[in-house]
């Protein structure tokens, strides 16, 4: 049976003298309301878990038991891992030693779920499922009267993703070390289609790190990293062009005895791993030869930063500590109370004056209505014509413009309204602040796109309930 709710609960013999104690029982428990009074959140959530929940529950357990997880209790333990900051591997523990989080979870004294089923579980529901499941939150808490539309603030900023920081040497030596990994696993089952030709993967790690040790000393003449560089482009192209002529042998069936299923599936493996490799080794070896070789200047939008995560983007934000950073920008519509109303992921860096009118539309088709008061930073100015436009539409307009200002621009801004959406404004670095350093979305841990971009909306999700429980 595929379980959307458990309906049935433990008893509860939980209990606390000390105040924080129960502000922190106080706090689920005013979450646990809100899930109980939104049954549309599950029933959003369980279109992408019925399959998989189906797959885990006809596992058996302990003793032969069956698991029968829900929908339920996965939002609840990914809901959790968020508000406690944990990783997966912790958030399984913490909620496993825990009775009062087991019991918001709904396992109570049934078997915790472990890890690996955690994740894949994760991992099936979609991002476009998160954005509904946001959006049909937003709606019950304006049915509520708990959120209006009145003032909207807008932001945006950065992601990082999980990657070190890209250098071309660590580049290469990436490509090799995984290349090698590969070669070796294929060795193990089928040795006479690899030969006994021999991989130098001590030899390539000496050149990165040579490379990495030089590159730091202060007035050091890079051109005598160059004949470096030369060695280890001609390591990781060799072992890149080595990894496509075995990858095809092994398509063709060359050299490869019969094996069981097992193997037929590492193989299979293997190869779709090669693929992809490779095709980014090539890549990762060709902006070496131009940026280090030939000297040539290679446009952001053509450099891959890393292999594993090869959708992060370069940003230059000027921020003070941080000139450069790896990730990806979000956009943040916040109303008066907190509550985030709607988010954007971006694969490439927007123009944020482009991103009001479609931000707009969303606070248009949630409230039915414009805000009487809309507040951004100086990114989102475009020109004075843009926003008189929109003055015709939403009564206080509070966007500083960039350089110098005529009379009336400065009469504008010294306008007491001006000023007061201003004000609120800045309201929302203390929600991008609190999402990054205590929702742990200044990092993404989770690999690729996808992935990427439905942790920003589970952290989002986090939040409105954190601001509802307040409610």
């Amino acid at each position: 049976m595929r379980m959307k709710r458990q309906a049935q609960r433990g008893l509860d013999f939980s209990g606390s003298h000390l105040t924080i104690t129960n502000e922190y029982y106080a706090k689920y428990r005013a979450i646990s309301s809100v899930l109980d009074g939104s049954p549309e959140l599950i029933e959003l959530l369980h279109k992408d878990l019925s399959k998989p929940l189906a797959r885990v529950n006809g596992k058996g357990g302990c003793g032969g038991r069956q698991h029968q997880f829900s929908s339920e209790n996965v939002l609840r333990i990914l809901l959790c891992q968020v508000i406690e900051g944990e990783s997966l591997r912790e958030i399984v523990v913490r909620i496993d030693d825990s009775h009062f989080l087991r019991r918001f979870v709904g396992v109570d004294n049934a078997p915790m779920m472990d890890f690996t089923t955690l994740c894949k579980l994760k991992n099936a529901i979609r991002p476009k499922t998160w954005h509904a499941v946001n959006r049909r939150l937003a709606e019950r808490a304006l049915a509520a009267e708990l959120i209006d539309g009145t003032r909207l603030r807008i932001d945006t900023t950065a992601v990082e993703t999980n990657i070190h920081y890209p250098t071309d040497s660590s580049l290469l030596w990436d490509v090799y070390r995984v290349l090698a990994r590969l070669i070796v696993k294929l060795r193990e089952i089928e040795a006479d289609l690899v030969g006994r030709r021999r991989l130098q993967t001590r030899r390539a790690k000496r050149l990165q790190q040579k490379i990495a040790r030089r590159a730091v000393k202060k007035g050091d003449d890079r051109n005598r990293l160059k004949p470096l560089y030369s060695e280890l482009i001609r390591l990781v192209e060799g072992l890149v062009v080595w990894t496509a002529d075995l990858r095809v042998a092994l398509e063709r069936g060359e050299n490869v005895r019969c094996r069981g299923a097992i193997e037929l599936v590492e193989l299979e493996a293997i190869s779709c791993q090669m693929e992809r490799y490779v095709t980014l080794g090539r890549r990762v070896v060709d902006q070496a030869r131009r940026r280090v070789l030939q000297g040539e200047s290679v446009p952001n939008a053509e450099k891959l930063f890393s292999i594993f995560e090869e959708h992060t983007e370069l940003l230059k934000r000027g921020k003070a500590g941080k000139e450069i950073e790896f990730g990806h920008m979000i956009q943040i519509e916040q109303v008066d109370g907190k509550f985030i109303t709607g988010y954007k992921v971006f694969d490439t860096k927007p123009i944020e004056h482009k991103q009001l009118d479609t931000a707009l539309k969303r606070h248009v088709k949630l409230f039915g209505e414009h805000p009487e008061e809309l507040a951004a930073d100086k990114g989102y100015y475009e020109s004075t014509e843009a926003l008189a436009d929109l003055r015709t539409r939403v009564r206080v307009v509070s966007i500083a413009k960039k350089g110098r200002r005529t009379e009336e621009e400065t009469a504008i801004e010294h306008d007491p309204l001006f000023r007061h959406a201003q004000r609120f404004r800045a309201g929302i670095e203390g929600t991008i602040s609190f999402l990054k350093r205590v929702l742990r979305l200044a990092r993404c841990f989770n690999k690729g796109w996808q992935h990427f971009a439905a942790t920003v909306a589970q952290t989002v999700l986090a939040h409105n309930l954190l601001i509802l429980a307040r409610c």
